[in-house]
């Protein structure tokens, strides 16, 4: 038999050389070439097709067909549902409870008796009913598979044709062909591929969960991302037993979207209304904190933002964040600087609470006043929440859907908002909005910029 070509391909970018080299020269990354095979020959599924028109394409089943899982916080982030014969990524942290959501998930669909198909390459079966039974699913009908070959896994779902199928993970299967180690480069995307076709020929919904690495990111070749249908990566705190479910990607529906749960001794537990749960345990009356509404895709979330502000000392000032972008405190820092507060010399803490991380814009004004609260020992009222986006010359920018953000305030009992100007056209009854172009005008609103400086 020939010998088969050996390749090494970037675990980063996903470049390929016949040689090995401490760095890739595509993405400057340092030892992340690894061995593997060159290719792997098409299975006997692929067929070849020829080019039509887009308006002769037909549809299936008259279109798209999604299916609810019967868990409403799954069902958001997927926009609405399962879709047939679509690929799922799900990512996260170990023992974040990947493998209970899905868990359940395929159980309520067993429930409903439809075919669901467990694929586990790192437990036994046993281990799996008895995780399954811990989580109160005594008796489920649906199909556990224990098995680390992929080509026996792509048997057993044309054989059985499950409406959805969990590979748990898929750093542990493995194809034959591949001259590499299960969790390779190589074995990664042959598998996700060969995945991917199984879900298209079969129209079976397809899950694979993905490790995390130490960086944060979905172990893999970062084509693997771009390969299936939708990412959903489950985020939470060690301290906390919040859990949020957020899609970095979706081609069936919007980007962003957040479920939320929280972990129980029964398993995952929905929580359909995630402000309230964010500011259960908020202490008011306290300088430094403060209440922002941010968009997760379609949805309005409201979430505590604490800020701490050191005393001037001799050493170096530090910024430490958790839960907000470490730049951006840095540049609302420098914005309240020009605006007359006296921060160069002082530690910054700000933390947004609960486990949810606030990447949109619009939390830059609540940052802003949680720093200025904390620094001028200035309480903001309770019932006051604050929203937009912070220029560098210090003007406040508008955001969008206003009107969503305004109307979670009102349900949830706040009767002022500070927020850009802009959005006074969509503010509800009962509800006083501030409207503000500038900083400036919002440290006027606290009571100025007068401040213990020693």
């Amino acid at each position: 038999m020939a010998r088969a070509k050996v390749v090494w391909r970037c675990a980063s970018c996903g470049h390929s050389q016949s040689k090995w080299a401490g760095r890739c020269p595509q993405c400057g990354e340092w030892n992340s070439l690894e061995e593997g095979a060159e290719q792997v020959a098409a299975p006997p599924s692929a067929t070849r097709s020829a080019p039509v028109a887009l308006s002769d394409v037909p549809l299936e089943s008259g279109g798209e067909v999604r299916m609810r899982t019967g868990i409403q916080e799954l069902d958001t982030p997927l926009g609405g549902g399962v879709v047939a014969g679509s690929l799922v990524l799900l990512g996260g942290d170990p023992g974040i409870g990947k493998s209970t959501l899905l868990l359940m998930a395929l159980d309520r669909f067993a429930r409903r008796g439809l075919p669901a198909l467990y694929v586990t390459g790192e437990e036994s079966a046993a281990q799996v009913r008895l995780r399954a039974e811990r989580l109160g699913m005594i008796g489920s009908s649906m199909l556990v598979l224990a098995e680390t070959d992929f080509e026996a896994v792509d048997a057993v779902v044309r054989a059985q044709r499950p409406v959805v199928a969990v590979v748990d993970s898929v750093q542990t299967l493995s194809l034959p062909g591949v001259g590499s180690a299960p969790g390779s480069v190589a074995q990664v995307r042959e598998v996700a591929h060969r995945a991917m076709l199984l879900a298209k020929s079969t129209g079976t919904a397809i899950f694979l969960v993905g490790h995390i690495n130490k960086s944060g990111e979905i172990a893999g070749p970062k084509v693997l991302e771009h390969l299936v249908d939708a990412v959903l990566n489950f985020e939470g705190d060690g301290s906390s037993t919040l859990r949020i479910l957020r899609a970095g990607k979706n081609r069936f529906g919007a980007s962003g979207e957040l479920g939320v749960f929280e972990m129980g001794d029964t398993g995952l537990i929905e929580v359909p209304d995630a402000s309230a749960r964010l500011l259960q345990e908020r202490v008011k009356g306290a300088a430094g904190t403060v209440v922002v509404a941010a968009m997760e895709g379609t949805r309005p979330l409201l979430a505590e933002v604490q800020a701490l502000v050191g005393r001037p000392g001799p050493q170096t000032p530090g910024r430490t964040c958790v839960g907000v972008d470490r730049q951006r405190v840095i540049m609302l820092a420098a914005v309240l600087e020009k605006a007359g507060l006296t921060l160069y010399d002082r530690d910054i803490f700000v933390n947004a609470v609960g486990g949810v991380r606030l990447d949109e814009p619009s939390a830059d004004l609540g940052i802003a006043v949680a720093i200025a609260s904390s620094l001028l020992d200035r309480p903001l009222p309770p019932d006051l929440l604050v929203f937009g986006e912070l220029g560098l010359v210090g003007e406040v920018r508008g955001v969008s859907r206003p009107e969503a953000r305004l109307r979670e305030a009102a349900r949830h009992g706040f009767t002022r908002v500070i927020a850009p100007h802009s959005a006074g056209r969509a503010c509800p009854p009962g509800l006083e909005l501030i409207g503000v172009h500038s900083i400036g005008e919002v440290i006027a609103h606290l009571g100025g910029p007068e401040q213990r400086r020693r």
